[in-house]
């Protein structure tokens, strides 16, 4: 299922758009959304205007028309509705919603613009052979999310911006690791190429889901690597506004879980796409509350 399979609300007011974001956000962010709950509510809601229109470009590029030729036009559509919200001219209900945001928050169109091009990027690009070429999508595709979201939580000091990144690669690299199973479906592979020749692991097992240790030693990898970011990212939590530590922490923690469970049986993103129970995710808000930290 698809965000644009939601009922969307005609000629909607502003509350009306929101409304349909927030929607958005808790059907299918559910692990970002746990922390956005957090937030106050002026934030929250600008959070949620800016998650929806994130999401709907990456369904046009995952879930669209089977015709990529015509993905790429509703892409570029997308685009112009974009420049149409900052222009003060949406017509969208989710730009409706991100334009009210920009009234209060500068968030910095440029982010908006680098994740759509990584969706762009997702539909032609479907190999990398280096971590380095990996941390370039993850600049399009992460650290964007990074500069959105800071831009509405508020922070005290530039360093917050190198911080916020760390994390959102840290966020990524979650993703490329538990998502192994279900990118093959869509003839992608994220672990980086040299990666998969260091550890002895072909393409065709991956495609064949076969197991093996050499495999299990290439995500667990890639498990030690994003916890590393998380790590890096750890001092982001004193940087940011006070009402905003928490839901960031939530945000992180959620993911950073994942990766614990991962590392338990690292061969399960072969069977299943792993994801945390209501509990599972209440005992992380009740962790950070005792220890304020990603990991």
């Amino acid at each position: 299922m698809t965000a644009d399979a939601l009922p969307l609300p005609l000629s909607p007011t502003v509350d009306e758009a929101y409304a349909f974001c927030r929607r958005v956000a808790h059907k299918f962010g559910a692990n970002f959304s746990v922390g956005f709950r957090f937030l106050p509510h002026r934030k929250r809601m600008a959070v949620y205007a800016a998650y929806a229109w994130c999401r709907w470009a990456d369904d046009i590029a995952d879930e669209g028309d089977p015709e990529p030729e015509v993905r790429l036009r509703e892409l570029d559509a997308w685009q112009r509705e974009l420049d149409a919200c900052y222009a003060g001219r949406p017509s969208h209900p989710v730009t409706i919603a991100l334009a009210d945001a920009l009234r209060s928050f500068a968030i910095p169109k440029s982010a908006f613009i680098a994740l759509i091009d990584g969706c762009r990027q997702d539909m032609v690009k479907t190999r990398y052979e280096t971590f380095a070429e990996l941390l370039g999508y993850c600049e399009l595709v992460a650290a964007s999310i990074s500069d959105i979201s800071l831009a509405i939580y508020g922070y005290k000091t530039d360093a917050a911006l190198g911080y916020g990144r760390d994390l959102s690669t840290a966020l990524q690299l979650t993703n490329v690791t538990r998502d192994v199973g279900d990118d093959l479906a869509r003839d992608r592979v994220y672990l980086p190429q040299e990666e998969l020749r260091r550890f002895g692991v072909t393409e065709a097992e991956l495609f064949a889901r076969t197991p093996s240790e050499n495999l299990r030693r290439l995500l667990e990898f890639q498990i030690e690597r994003a916890e590393g970011y998380f790590r890096a990212a750890e001092p982001l939590v004193h940087e940011l506004s006070f009402d905003a530590r928490f839901p960031t922490l939530l945000m992180g923690g959620v993911y950073a879980t994942v990766l614990q469970r991962l590392r338990r049986d690292p061969l399960q993103v072969l069977r299943q796409r792993l994801r945390l129970t209501t509990p599972q995710k209440l005992a992380v808000i009740a962790r950070r509350l005792v220890r304020p930290r990603f990991l």
